[in-house]
């Protein structure tokens, strides 16, 4: 296919914006452009915190119709929010938001049947209160869950309404708690033991697998001329992000930022043991038969919620000034749950730094050199304790999506890791989205030749570690003594 060049849109969707991004493939050629973005604004109603999906499927929409003629669509998302269909394929209702309260306290509900020790042996996946496993445990006795024949991913749910097909898209089938990530399929004994029927999931797809055509209508609303077929991609934004990491050396960690940060290896083979359990690490899947060895950590998820707070104020401006506060004067776990749910978080990162005796930050600059000093003191410890629990060494870290904007997380990532930084592929998640379809028309080659390819076409920038790394061990030991 010498000189052929195409356009693929990847509808991205993140838990704060959604975006169909096209990417034009040739030979030695990788190109971005932005067609549409639009909110993605959760909603709390009487019975609790709701995605409007129906919002986020007319997003989609116009979105295509903004694109214009592409000769593939794909779609990644969050992980392990769903939907509920009927017998007739109807949705039951707005999928519930994974910060939504249902699941407090279900994790123990589980425990009691399929002891923690076990559960995570079995599938290999981090304790998160909001995993689809705690989810469905939640909903079991409701009536929408009574009622429901079918449950379809985030991903799965758009491309069904894309295409009237059904599917379950691997990577992130792996987050639901459900998937053996040693087989790579699901979990039957533990499904049975804790009465899930696996049935109500449709069959799994792999990445690169054709999971339909654009209905007539959806062509009708779209202004498409068909057959366009639509790509089961990476559909958990990781696996695309983690996919479009452009590593040139298998001696590498990664940290893919946004409202998360998700910070770990690639590996060949999940780690089960009880002292990565005990660490908080996960083993989800990713492409061509890797396993994204991660810590989740709140990410910048803490400063999006100051800044909503402070009346959104300009964002570099209140970066630079939080360059200029004192490093490292106070510092919180950035993976504590008691920053998960939305609202007051300049109260809360105040109160936790009043709770461990550190100084309490005033300011807006000084609650965001807070945040940012303990992002980049997670992520030193995600990484450390990653390669130490993996038994992998790592030369370099690539920080990929949003964060990479943020240039003194960046420098301070470096410097908590110690190790250099590469910072790049802004839109990861979009370029692994896009890269995998093009690698299902014969345009890419494997993984290193993707990687390769993002490594040719997209800026990147380079941060060498400075400064004291006795002051990181300093901020690490206080925070262990909490």
């Amino acid at each position: 296919m010498s000189g052929v060049r195409k356009a693929y849109a990847a509808v991205d969707l993140g838990a704060s914006s959604g975006r169909v991004i096209v990417g034009r493939v040739g030979p030695g050629t990788l190109e971005l452009s932005e067609a549409h973005r639009f909110p993605n604004r959760p909603v709390r109603v009487p019975e609790g915190l709701r995605w409007d999906v129906l919002g986020l499927y007319a997003g989609v929409l116009d979105g295509l119709r903004a694109a214009g003629q592409v000769d593939s669509v794909g779609i990644d998302s969050w992980a392990v929010d769903h939907g509920l269909l009927d017998a007739d394929g109807a949705l039951l209702g707005n999928p519930v938001h994974y910060r939504d309260a249902r699941t407090d306290g279900v994790a123990e509900k589980v425990w009691a049947t399929v002891p923690a020790a076990e559960l995570y042996a079995a599938t290999g996946l981090q304790y998160a209160p909001f995993n689809t496993l705690y989810q469905l445990t939640a909903a079991r006795s409701t009536a929408q869950f009574v009622d429901a024949r079918r449950v379809l991913l985030i991903p799965d749910l758009l491309t069904y309404w894309l295409t009237g097909e059904q599917g379950t898209e691997l990577t992130n089938a792996s987050t639901t708690q459900l998937v053996d990530p040693r087989t790579r399929s699901w979990a039957h004994g533990v499904a049975d033991r804790l009465g899930i029927d696996l049935g109500l999931f449709a069959p799994l797809r792999q990445p690169g697998d054709r999971a339909g055509l654009l209905r007539p209508g959806v062509l009708a609303d779209t202004g498409l001329t068909g057959p366009v077929p639509v790509t089961a991609v990476a559909s958990h934004d990781t696996a695309s992000a983690v996919a479009a990491v452009p590593a040139d050396t298998p001696r590498f960690a990664y940290i893919c930022t946004g409202t998360w940060s998700l910070a770990g290896l690639e590996l060949d083979a999940p780690v089960l043991t009880e002292e990565s359990r005990a660490a908080n690490f996960t083993n989800e899947l990713g492409l061509d038969g890797t396993v994204r060895y991660l810590r989740n950590i709140m990410g910048l998820w803490l400063l999006q919620e100051c800044v909503r707070a402070w009346g959104d104020p300009d964002l570099a401006d209140l970066l630079r000034e939080a360059a200029e506060v004192p490093a490292l004067r106070s510092v919180v776990d950035a993976g504590d749950e008691a920053f998960l749910a939305p609202g007051r978080m300049p109260e809360r990162i105040a109160e936790a730094c009043r709770a461990s005796g550190q100084p309490v930050p005033v300011t807006p600059a000084e609650t965001t050199r807070c945040i940012l000093d303990s992002l980049a003191l997670a992520h030193r410890r995600a990484v450390a304790d990653a390669r130490r629990l993996a038994d992998r060494a790592v030369d370099v870290v690539y920080v990929v999506g949003g964060g990479t904007r943020n240039a003194l997380l960046c420098q301070l990532t470096a410097d908590a890791c110690g190790l250099p930084v590469v910072a790049g592929a802004t839109e990861a998640a979009a370029l692994g989205n896009v890269l995998v379809q093009a690698r299902a028309d014969g345009l890419a080659g494997d993984l290193a030749d993707m990687r390769a390819l993002l490594a040719r076409t997209q800026p990147l920038t380079r941060y060498r570690p400075r400064g004291d790394a006795a002051r990181w061990r300093e901020a690490e030991a206080r925070l262990a003594a909490r």
